[in-house]
């Protein structure tokens, strides 16, 4: 799971970054090691029961839809001949749709159509790029419904695939998400993906700007990925208890409020 691939990128982006330089050498690290990168949409159809996958298949994905994937990784990229998946949040795009907020140069609807026409996946990641859990049904409803209707309308073809914002969901937006249309979902969880989560809720490996050569190494192989992230793993089984807490006394509130 990679984000903005950027030389100096803003702080608020700069830990979930990659240097262009980085992202150029874990790519080289996966030609060599003979890894064959496929789409989202293509691993879940092999999983349907559609073909077969690869010896060593792996998902290189991008959330958010920031600019310098297509400047610094699309070239990369190419030059290998390798799939890709990208999740935009519409909201965040610079275009017609565009609600600010966005936290760098995000890329244009020219530069996503270039994208999908290169031979990336062009999935959804929300309009707004909200904590979709902590939201009421309507407005999750809207965020994942338009995002996925922006997508169709611009590049001629709905997404089947989608990424959580932040990672956040829960069995509702899991639902929600299935309704508006998309086929298949992933979190980040930092694990391997296995058919086990199902087509909603597969695990990913976050590459940050601290991933070294070695470390990316061990985690394509599947190797010391427990151990890499035991404390990542561990806040977040906490914060998903606050997290619950957080809307069960939304809920609550909102409860009260309509008795009066």
């Amino acid at each position: 799971m990679y984000h903005a691939i950027a030389e100096r990128p803003p702080a608020a982006v700069r830990a979930l970054s990659v240097s262009p330089g980085a992202f150029a050498g874990q790519m080289e690290v996966l030609h060599r090691r003979g890894f064959t990168p496929v789409t989202l949409a293509r691993l879940a159809a092999v999983w349907r029961g559609g073909g077969e996958l690869p010896a060593r298949p792996v998902l290189v994905t991008f959330d958010d839809g920031y600019e310098g994937v297509h400047r610094h990784a699309l070239p990369v990229l190419a030059s290998y001949s390798f799939a890709a998946t990208l999740f935009v949040s519409t909201g965040w795009l610079r275009g017609p749709y565009d609600e600010g907020g966005a936290p760098d140069t995000m890329l244009d609807w020219d530069q996503v159509r270039e994208l999908a026409g290169a031979g990336l996946e062009i999935g959804g990641h929300s309009h707004t790029h909200p904590e979709l859990d902590q939201l009421d049904d309507d407005r999750l409803g809207s965020e994942v419904r338009r995002c996925r209707e922006i997508i169709a309308g611009e590049l001629g073809t709905a997404p089947d695939s989608f990424a959580y914002p932040y990672g956040y969901s829960s069995r509702r937006v899991r639902r929600t998400v299935r309704a508006a249309g998309f086929a298949q979902s992933v979190a980040v969880g930092n694990a391997l993906a296995r058919r086990r989560q199902g087509p909603y809720a597969l695990e990913r490996v976050t590459v940050r700007r601290t991933t070294g050569p070695e470390e990316f190494g061990r985690l394509v192989e599947g190797r010391s990925v427990a151990r890499t992230f035991a404390a990542d793993r561990a806040l977040t089984k906490g914060y998903a208890f606050v997290r619950r807490a957080r809307r069960a006394a939304s809920l609550g509130r909102t409860a009260a409020a309509g008795r009066w």
